[in-house]
């Protein structure tokens, strides 16, 4: 198990975090939702602590925590006053190695997991359409599957399931713990060591290769619901930034497919907005641009509208590619760049001055297996990226063999029904689900 403690003592207090390198990816067929079941689980005990115990005594200690989890990776953490680090160390290596419930818990909190799903994707209409544009766009990468899981697989699922889900892979070679805040690091290390280091060694399980095929054609799909308004979500396959050291081509385009969302997307007023939601000719009430370029599986570059009244989502697609093809043929002016770098860099820095924030960054950076200083690595390397790179990844990864397109069809809303509420939708490929 890692270590990984990053002292900042501008205020009294500190944040835990328990990362382990396994999500929704890891799963099987029939058991989708299982890594977001057993984050659900890992609240109803151990052999210590009755169920409820563990959140009751982190508030006790005057501190806040919760979960997540993503197609990557599932974490944990407690926010507490710096002087019960040592308290919740002990709590969450417990909880780690010796989690602990009754099949009657399972059975009550599964339902709630179901609850989450009907509330998070099957009432809202959007988040139905990216759910059903990951199982579109991926065929034999596993992020083919919702991290909550298929309704039928979590009507199926048993307390074994999710039992052996964490046998399999809650072991310490498969986690990080990392420390930020007001601490002292050879006493984080201490207790590291007291309470994670007498958790039993086991290996991580094999994990093999579910390689993407190269898509050879674009897909459509449309998506029928419930809605007053269309929605539509172009999804392009594109590289994965997979190091921030001795960047190899694909790298670099990665980045430059990040900087290429900045401008269209990455400030008030960015090209997406002055085109299609201020320009004379209005054809959406919104737009935007996302670039999931760093995962364990394949990544995505999203645009995403929605139709202006008396506006077709056709036409909103027509708008979202020509501002693509529009810098491909005339890329970016140095100035426009340079902007969205230097906001890029401002936000990094303001994300700094939280311990959460810094938590987070070095866990989800772990995740990827890149060093401890790679955000830094990444803020130099972005700096490196021209006009010219952005113009010619703008060129290169937005052609129709790269494409899915998915289609919210609006259908009639229930008599004396009320419109499902409004949701983005179109959270990136790691997008946490808590």
């Amino acid at each position: 198990m890692q270590l990984i403690v990053q002292p900042d003592r501008r205020a009294p207090t500190a944040v835990h975090m328990l990362w382990l390198r396994v999500g929704a990816m890891d799963e099987v067929d029939g058991t989708s939702g299982v890594a977001h079941a057993l984050e659900h689980m890992m609240f109803k005990g151990s052999k210590k602590l009755a169920p409820g115990e563990f959140s009751r005594r982190v508030a006790a200690l005057g501190g806040q925590e919760n979960a997540f989890t993503s197609r990557d990776y599932t974490g944990y953490y407690q926010q507490i006053p710096a002087n019960r680090l040592e308290d919740v160390m002990r709590l969450e290596a417990d909880r780690f190695a010796n989690n602990q419930w009754p099949d009657e818990e399972f059975k009550k909190e599964i339902e709630v997991v179901k609850e989450e799903r009907r509330m998070r994707t099957e009432d809202q209409p959007r988040a139905m359409l990216i759910e059903q544009l990951f199982a579109a766009t991926f065929m034999a990468s596993p992020y083919h599957r919702p991290v909550v899981g298929w309704m039928s697989d979590l009507d199926a699922m048993t307390p074994g399931d999710v039992r052996a889900f964490h046998r399999h892979w809650y072991v310490p070679r498969n986690a990080a713990v990392v420390v930020a805040g007001d601490v002292d690091v050879n006493k984080v290390r201490v207790w590291a060591e007291k309470y994670y280091g007498a958790i039993p060694s086991r290996a991580v399980p094999e994990r093999k290769p579910r390689t993407e095929p190269e898509q050879i054609g674009l897909r459509r799909i449309v998506v029928k619901q419930s809605a007053e308004q269309g929605f539509v979500a172009l999804a392009f396959r594109v590289p994965t930034l997979s190091r921030v050291e001795k960047l190899q081509a694909q790298d670099r385009d990665a980045l430059a497919l990040l900087m290429l969302s900045a401008v269209l997307d990455g400030y008030d007023g960015a090209r997406l907005e002055r085109a299609l939601v201020q320009g004379q000719d209005r054809v959406a009430d919104g737009a935007s641009s996302s670039a999931a370029i760093m995962g364990r599986g394949p990544s995505l570059f999203m645009l995403t509208g929605v139709p202006a009244q008396g506006k077709s989502a056709d036409q909103v697609e027509a708008a979202l590619r020509a501002e693509v093809a529009r810098i491909a043929r005339d890329g970016v002016e140095s100035a426009e760049l340079e902007r969205v770098k230097t906001q890029w860099m401002a936000s990094n820095v303001y994300e700094r001055d939280s311990v959460m924030g810094q938590a987070q960054s070095l866990g989800s950076y772990w995740v990827q297996s890149m060093p401890l200083d790679a955000e830094d690595r990444l803020l130099a390397e972005l700096r490196t990226i021209g006009s010219d790179d952005v113009q010619r990844v703008a060129a290169q990864y937005f052609g129709d063999d790269q494409l899915t397109v998915a289609t919210l069809l609006p259908q009639p809303l229930p008599e004396g029904g009320k419109p499902r509420r409004p949701d983005s939708g179109a959270s990136g490929i790691g997008a946490p689900l808590h």
